[in-house]
């Protein structure tokens, strides 16, 4: 019973610190944004990932060709990345708590080539919301890598994903941000 009092303890000094997903209970809530107005809001997210040779020598075509791919037996495997990066975009608000549902207005996913074995993945999200979308960003990027990986693994698991980030936002009450790269 004392362990019990201590955790209802902690939570009420957290939320005295005005944790905006917790109630002065110190219990868990979505953040109340029905006096907000919808506005234009965007976000872009980046995630970068290194192949191993043995993925490296799958990958297909040439810059005179169009866009490079890998080709395995699940498919084209940038293609089905992005619509699942999409997709998980689409479906944010049900994989991270406390997100709001909200109808994207566009979301793409871009797979590019910056050096022989190095990837970089975007997404890149639009609505008009009273609430913003980077974790929308964040999510497409991550799964978007994730496939990379899940269609790659029968050739190596020595994908390694790194470097999952926010590259810039806007629209809202807190302005625009954008990375500076440090």
């Amino acid at each position: 019973m004392l362990r019990w009092k201590c955790i209802v303890s902690e939570a009420e000094k957290v939320a005295e610190s005005d944790f905006s997903h917790l109630t002065s209970s110190g219990h868990p809530r979505m953040v109340d944004v029905s006096e907000k107005a919808s506005t234009v809001r965007t976000a872009s997210a980046q995630a970068r990932l290194s192949l191993p040779p043995a993925v490296q020598e799958r990958l297909s075509g040439g810059a005179n060709e169009g866009a490079r791919e890998i080709f395995t037996p699940k498919g084209p495997v940038f293609q089905v990345s992005r619509v699942a990066g999409i997709m998980a975009a689409k479906r944010t608000s049900s994989l991270i708590p406390m997100c709001h549902p909200i109808g994207l207005e566009d979301c793409t996913v871009d797979i590019k080539e910056v050096e022989p074995g190095e990837l970089l993945i975007e997404c890149h999200t639009t609505v008009t919301h009273k609430t913003g979308v980077e974790m929308e960003a964040l999510t497409g990027v991550t799964v978007a890598a994730l496939t990379i990986y899940d269609m790659c693994k029968g050739i190596s698991r020595g994908i390694v994903i790194s470097d999952v980030r926010l590259l810039s936002k806007s629209g809202g009450k807190s302005g625009d941000y954008r990375d500076d790269g440090a």
